[in-house]
């Protein structure tokens, strides 16, 4: 298995020590691998697409404006 080395934030660190029944290492572990099977699901899912970065910025800021024009933040 390999190591890693993490620079946490010193109020992080202090909470981590006040709960020292914690196996953080597994904690870590696990976020970790959550999130990489979520990156490895949505490579999956973009393989198959025929979208341009473009295409995806163009309906991204479509969707934006439709959101904020339903909250009334822009006419």
């Amino acid at each position: 298995m390999t190591n890693m080395t993490l620079a946490l934030p010193n109020e992080l660190h202090r909470i981590m020590k006040k709960h020292k029944d914690v196996k953080w290492s597994e904690v870590a572990r696990h976020a970790i691998l959550e999130k990489a099977r979520k990156l490895e699901l949505m490579d999956k899912l973009l393989s198959k697409s025929k979208f341009t970065e473009k295409d995806v910025l163009e309906i991204s800021r479509k969707i934006n404006k439709g959101i904020a024009k339903k909250h009334g933040l822009i006419k």
